[in-house]
């Protein structure tokens, strides 16, 4: 693993250094975390060092509260958490905004899951509540998959039933989600935002729930502006949080369309690529890294 005073390759090579940045707002998957999902070394001192500086560090997945506030626990506190790829955010335990789904969308994604699986696909819906991910598929392989962005998630005999507030619908296939259930969503796309957010999910959320309404509502609260806010995304259900940040970041294994969108290229989330442009970009005084992995 590249230390992270390594320098950046010439592609990634960003321009001189940002003054004022207030606001650090990173992707999880394929972003901050390699492709093993672990989180890059030396997060833990760059964090303190960033508190330090008064700079606010805010992770921003698809994946659930639950999961992320886990992922963090030890650092949480002042946090801001997007969660729920923007449909849920949370600052020490309070919620800042929210975007829910109105019960009769749930119910026609949940209707149109069970179609598609009744005509043999391999897929299954993630009823995502702000208390919990309700699932109705208990086979291990799906259940694995979910466990990985769902820490809190339960098995139920009918998901458009729970007693809780659901803000998306995700849906994960074990094929290629853009060629086979992202199609078969068309219908919501006039009226819901349908976004694919990986190789084998697709989210269907409110027409107005994405990351980016959710940063631009975060930093209104806190007064921060564009050009104190710092942007790394890889997939599809970031473009609108690049576009919200002067300084975006496309990771270099990031999906064609945000490498074009964003407005700089980092190195990939497999050589640390948001820490060490975040050390470079800030000029922390960062201990080298410890040994590879």
């Amino acid at each position: 693993m590249p230390s992270l005073h390594a320098p950046l390759p010439a592609a990634t090579e960003a321009p001189a250094a940002p003054a004022g940045i207030r606001l650090i707002v990173t992707d999880m998957d394929g972003t901050l975390l390699d492709d093993d999902k672990r989180p890059p070394e030396g997060l833990r001192e760059v964090l303190g060092l960033l508190r330090e500086r008064g700079v606010l560090f805010s992770p921003a997945s698809g994946r659930q509260y639950a999961t992320l506030a886990q992922e963090f626990a030890d650092v949480s506190d002042g946090m801001v958490f997007i969660a729920e790829n923007g449909t849920y955010v949370v600052r020490d335990g309070r919620e800042l905004s929210s975007d829910p789904l109105d019960r009769a969308t749930v119910a026609r994604l949940v209707a149109t899951v069970r179609r598609l699986a009744a005509d043999g696909a391999d897929l299954g819906a993630v009823v995502c509540g702000k208390r919990s991910a309700y699932v109705e598929r208990s086979d291990p392989a799906f259940l694995a998959e979910v466990a990985r962005y769902y820490v809190r998630h339960e098995v139920v005999a009918d998901a458009t039933a729970v007693d809780d507030e659901i803000l998306k619908v995700a849906l994960f296939d074990f094929g290629p989600v853009e060629e086979t259930t992202a199609p078969a969503l068309a219908p919501f796309a006039a009226t819901h935002q349908v976004v694919v957010s990986g190789a084998h999910w697709v989210d269907v959320m409110n027409r107005t729930a994405n990351k980016g309404a959710a940063l631009r509502r975060l930093q209104r609260e806190l007064g921060i502006t564009r050009a104190e806010t710092l942007v790394f995304g890889d997939y599809l259900n970031d473009l609108e949080m690049l576009d919200a940040a002067d300084w975006s970041f496309a990771m270099a294994n990031a999906h064609p369309e945000v490498v074009r969108r964003a407005r700089h290229l980092a190195p990939s989330n497999n050589e640390d690529g948001v820490l060490r442009t975040v050390v470079r970009l800030l000029g922390l005084p960062v201990a080298p890294a410890r040994a590879a992995r």
